[in-house]
Parts: structure tokens; C-alpha cells; sequence
């Protein structure tokens, strides 16, 4: 393997921040997952539209299929074009599998423990594919 040059430090440079967005069919019922389930805060909202939800020290956004995502649906929204998957750090994967379930959380398969990890993964109300993990 080649030795790497250093990259210039330009970027990431203070102020940049990671945004998840998340086309969604049903708007309320994937706000409140977000929000009840997760634990996410609203920091702006366009009611029925588009949502800015604080999480975990990121962003994720809400749209609303149609309207400014209107071109992007598709293409966003066909697994068999992209692959997507929010994942979540946990310091205690099963206290976190325990919490979410009593919210509503419906998990595929309960904490599993692999390669120095313990993972189980999720769906959101759209499908989305999420997991929480411990290393």
C-alpha cells in the first residue's frame, strides 16, 4: 500500500457540520419516531414539510416526499440505487435497545455480539435502515 500525502488542512475546518437527510412518505409518523423514540429535538420546522432535528450533537432533515425533494425522491428512496444506514454510538447497547424498545423501537434482531461490537438494527416508520452499536 502506497504511503498517503497528507491532505491540506482546509477541510474539515471549524463550522462544518454532518446533516442526515431523510426523505419520508409519512411526515408526522416519522417526526414523532424521531422525536419520541430517538429522543431528537425540533430546532425549525415548516409544519408538514421539512424538519431540523438536533440529535446526538448532528442534524438530521426531514422532507417530506415532493416539494424541494421532489427530484431527489426516487433516487433517494430505491434501495436498489443507494444504500443508506443512520448509526448510532452507544456507551450500553442493550440498555439502549431496552430504552428504545419501551418507546416503540422494533427491532429486527436483539444486540448481537461480533468482531468486538455489539449491534442491532432497526427501521424507522419510512423503512430507513438504523443500528446502534458498542465497541
Amino acid at each position: 500500500m502506497e504511503k498517503r500525502t497528507a491532505l491540506p488542512n482546509d477541510f474539515p475546518t471549524d463550522g462544518v457540520e454532518l446533516r442526515y437527510v431523510l426523505v419520508t412518505h409519512n411526515y408526522a409518523q416519522s417526526l414523532a419516531f424521531y422525536c419520541d423514540v430517538l429522543g431528537a429535538t425540533v430546532v425549525h420546522e415548516l409544519p408538514g414539510i421539512l424538519c431540523f432535528l438536533s440529535f446526538a450533537g448532528s442534524q438530521i432533515l426531514l422532507s417530506a416526499s415532493g416539494g424541494s425533494m421532489q427530484d431527489k425522491t426516487n433516487f433517494l428512496l430505491n434501495d436498489k440505487m443507494i444504500m443508506s444506514e443512520l448509526s448510532i454510538r452507544v456507551p450500553d447497547c442493550l440498555a439502549a435497545y431496552t430504552s428504545l424498545c419501551s418507546r416503540g423501537a422494533e427491532f429486527i434482531t436483539p444486540p448481537a455480539h461480533s468482531n468486538n461490537q455489539t449491534r442491532a438494527f432497526f427501521h424507522d416508520p419510512d423503512g430507513h435502515l438504523l443500528e446502534i452499536w458498542e465497541a
